[in-house]
């Protein structure tokens, strides 16, 4: 099966196809610059150079949060547009997950953070020590230094830290964390493209495809715009009941 993975959930963008062989063709773009114009003609390109068409894609993996909001749902109306029109079932993947998948059979715990603002990191602790992505917290939005402190239920291991949120945030775990702390190399640091189109594969021979239609992003937190209207509703809600009728 050739699978079109799409990563958008943070400044990189990135595309790639795979199969069972591995990697045919991936591209990457980190310029910071909106992901709505790149998108496609990337997905063009490795469509091309992967040597097949639309017609032999299987099925499409999109990056499914946590991430920035915009460049999830550029990227989830991407490929939920592309499979409706190429009638092609579709499967989100975690960005976290697609982090830490690239570094699978390290002994360390591997910990990506994204910069989430407001001074957090989206972030999910795992053991990929038997080659598995295995999630020992689930997926959270926390400040860096609770994340220290929840790193140490396990003293004993080295952390490999990796994700755009490493440069803000790592003098903080160099502190915290001390002679544990490791950092990724730059080529794997990024979430890849082609980490979501192997993940997506997976899971997309397991038969977890879903109808475009119905993939959701999981963006772990509330947007503001969210979280401004529920404080307005809650501030409604509370000046109703303090209201006596005549």
């Amino acid at each position: 099966m050739y699978v079109l993975g799409i990563e958008s959930a943070t400044p990189v963008a990135g595309v790639a196809v795979a199969n069972r062989g591995g990697i045919l063709a991936e591209r990457l773009v980190n310029n910071r610059k909106t992901h709505s114009g790149h998108l496609l003609p990337m997905i063009r390109a490795v469509i091309e150079e992967a040597g097949i068409g639309p017609s032999d894609i299987g099925g499409i993996a999109v990056s499914s949060g946590p991430g920035s909001f915009t460049g999830l749902r550029i990227g989830m109306t991407t490929a939920k547009t592309l499979a409706q029109v190429w009638r092609l079932p579709v499967v989100g993947v975690s960005t976290l997950d697609a982090l830490a998948y690239s570094l699978s059979g390290l002994a360390n715990l591997v910990c990506p953070v994204l910069n989430a603002r407001k001074n957090e990191v989206y972030t999910a602790v795992y053991d990929v020590s038997g080659g598995a992505t295995n999630n020992l917290t689930g997926f959270r939005a926390l400040k860096p230094e609770v994340l220290a402190g929840l790193l140490g239920k396990w003293p004993d291991r080295g952390v490999t830290f990796l994700g755009d949120g490493v440069e803000e945030y790592r003098d903080i775990f160099n502190e915290l964390l001390g002679n544990r702390v490791f950092f990724a190399p730059s080529s794997a640091a990024l979430p890849r493209g082609g980490s979501v189109a192997d993940l997506g594969r997976i899971k997309l021979e397991r038969g977890e495809g879903l109808d475009p239609l119905v993939l959701l992003p999981n963006y772990v937190r509330l947007s503001e715009a969210e979280v401004k209207w529920q404080q307005r509703l809650q501030e409604a809600m509370t000046g109703n009941s303090g209201c006596s009728s005549p």
